[in-house]
């Protein structure tokens, strides 16, 4: 499994940036998952990076090392990382829970499924065109589906999220056949809210990730302005052949049942089979230590 990635986080007119994004990886699969924490409840960031802790919790036990069940995977994870901060907000007492939405895929077998709850969204782009997007979980896009004036909507509005007293509505998707080059991009609203799809679409594939993604962050905060939203993005290309990218990852390297993640670690629930915060600690540790080794031996 070959791809490049590039990450970005950058803070617009907020007090703070409570988007959280990751990946992780196996010799035989990949991770990708960006959460954006949601103003107006408490601990947006804790809300986000718990669900990150728990989709990297759940990957580093299901591949092993590819998914034996993906949309089963994904939808179990997403629902124990809405049970998570339930439970974090009741442990702390708290009147009104943090909440976030989210959008996470998984690449293997040349395929890839994916995710999402809220309007964090997944792009799929293949020659300079955009293959898919996911649709978000707004009251805006449900009536722009349904053909009606949306002119008198908020688009911030969300009729779903992680962490709401409700059970999330999420949709799945896919299994896509992934091609040399497809660029799959992950991104926060404050993206999406200034760059249309077609200007997203025609940007990714201009240039490499390292250039391309900067470039769109730039153009959403511009165009923002002073209050401009926060802008996350994760960015994917498949196949890249390494001469072309610094942030090259093959996994050819990778010894069978090491895993890698960006994803940083933290407080789970003790219940998780033992995947606390000392044993993933350790765990990253020594999945570091067994890269640089394997490195060693074939350099």
């Amino acid at each position: 499994m070959k791809f490049s990635v590039y990450q970005i986080s950058r803070q617009g007119g907020r007090e703070r940036n409570e988007d959280r994004m990751g990946y992780a990886y196996t010799r035989e699969s990949g991770l990708l998952v960006l959460a954006d924490g949601m103003g107006g409840h408490p601990e947006g960031a804790m809300a986000a990076q718990l669900a990150l802790q728990t989709f990297s919790a759940y990957f580093q036990k299901a591949a092993a090392p590819t998914v034996r069940e993906v949309p089963e995977f994904l939808s179990s994870a997403l629902m124990a990382a809405h049970h998570q901060i339930i439970r974090y907000a009741a442990e702390k007492g708290m009147l009104d829970t943090p909440r976030t939405t989210l959008v996470a895929a998984v690449m293997e077998r040349n395929q890839m499924h994916w995710v999402h709850c809220g309007d964090s969204r997944l792009y799929v782009v293949r020659n300079g065109e955009m293959l898919t997007r996911t649709r978000d979980h707004s009251y805006i896009e449900q009536q722009a589906h349904l053909g009606r004036t949306t002119d008198h909507i908020n688009r911030n509005i969300l009729f779903t999220c992680l962490g709401s007293p409700a059970k999330p509505v999420y949709d799945l998707s896919g299994p896509i056949q992934l091609m040399q080059g497809d660029r799959v991009l992950l991104c926060s609203d404050g993206l999406w809210g200034t760059v249309k799809d077609h200007e997203i679409a025609y940007e990714l594939s201009r240039d490499s990730l390292d250039v391309a993604v900067p470039n769109l962050v730039d153009k959403a905060l511009e165009r923002g302005g002073q209050r401009c939203d926060n802008v996350t993005v994760l960015a994917v290309e498949w196949e890249t052949p390494e001469e072309f990218v610094s942030t090259h990852v093959s996994t050819e390297a990778i010894d069978e049942g090491v895993f890698a993640s960006t994803i940083q670690s933290g407080v789970l629930d003790p219940g998780m089979e033992d995947l606390d915060d000392e044993a993933i600690e350790r765990s990253i540790a020594e999945i570091n230590e067994a890269i640089r080794r394997t490195a060693e031996r074939k350099s």
